[in-house]
């Protein structure tokens, strides 16, 4: 069944032609073919369940670390956050937080519950789904160094739990058994170190103090290389401040890419490109993007 052909109940979360721009950090991105915000569990997976299985499915959290291209996105674009927000605090170090619970909110929540240390959660500007698909961390501190079990749905609407050993955990990427995405996970912390709400605190204070976060933007760009730091090599590239379009290296920290006001996707992505070859010529080394694109450029756009 395509998602055109859904039940009338199921339509009234259906939007179709829905511009991506207002659901990424970015502000930008064309249009999704169909834009489905399911309002609980039961309804993702019964979607799942019934949809086309050739219809291409992606899945957005908070809309950060990911970039939306121009023409739009083919398939659906299903939006977790309003289904899967229950955080729940097990006994012990033991934490269950589903997919679209912010990061922020995890760390929170861990403090008031004595367990951690979770401060660096505060760190992430994305959701607990987000994270455990790419291992977010910050502060010195990476989610599945905290993972118990995961919960999982494949393209069938499927529900499995899964065990960390199940997955190929490096720096900012795991690679998991097959395609499926993730709907919650138990977290194991450590009574014996609980998270500090000052803890917390101070690091959202330093976040607001380096980083720009008054524009619209990604988060880092680009993932550190071994034994350095992305934003010191596009700083000492002479990079900040540089501008493509409407999209500008930050002068406060150069791994963050602006939208100044009227960025394209296709601004940034070019900009993502120039980092990379200047960085490449200038030290050698060259960066990996962090960021999430998905979608095509306008010229490739379907009717």
């Amino acid at each position: 069944m395509t998602a055109r052909a859904m039940a009338e109940p199921e339509k009234a979360r259906l939007h179709y032609e829905e511009p991506m721009a207002r659901h990424t950090s970015w502000r930008v991105g064309g249009p999704a073919d169909v834009y489905f915000k399911p309002r609980s569990r039961i309804e993702l997976v019964e979607f799942l369940e019934r949809s086309d299985p050739g219809l291409p499915v992606h899945w957005v959290g908070l809309g950060s670390n990911l970039l939306v291209r121009d023409g739009g996105v083919r398939g659906v674009v299903i939006a977790t956050g309003a289904c899967l927000e229950y955080l729940r605090h097990l006994g012990g170090g033991l934490v269950e937080a589903e997919a679209g619970v912010p990061c922020t909110v995890l760390a929170r929540h861990c403090a008031r519950w004595g367990v951690g240390p979770a401060e660096f959660f505060a760190g992430i500007p994305g959701t607990v789904g987000g994270a455990l698909t790419m291992n977010a961390g910050a502060f010195g501190g990476e989610t599945w160094q905290h993972v118990a079990e995961v919960e999982v749905v494949n393209r069938r609407g499927e529900v499995a739990r899964r065990k960390p050993a199940q997955y190929r955990v490096s720096y900012r990427e795991v690679q998991g058994p097959a395609v499926e995405w993730y709907l919650s996970a138990r977290f194991q912390f450590d009574p014996a170190h609980p998270t500090s709400l000052d803890g917390v605190r101070a690091l959202i204070q330093q976040r607001q103090a380096k980083q720009p976060l008054g524009m619209p933007s990604c988060g880092s760009v680009f993932r550190n290389p071994p034994g350095d730091f992305a934003g010191r090599l596009i700083e000492t590239a002479g990079l900040k401040g540089t501008r493509i379009g409407g999209a500008q290296v930050s002068e406060k920290h150069a791994n963050f890419i602006l939208n100044t006001g009227k960025a394209t996707a296709a601004d940034i992505e070019a900009l993502i490109r120039h980092v990379q070859a200047t960085v490449e010529e200038k030290h050698g080394v060259k960066l990996v993007p962090e960021v999430h694109v998905i979608g095509e450029p306008i010229g490739e756009a379907s009717s």
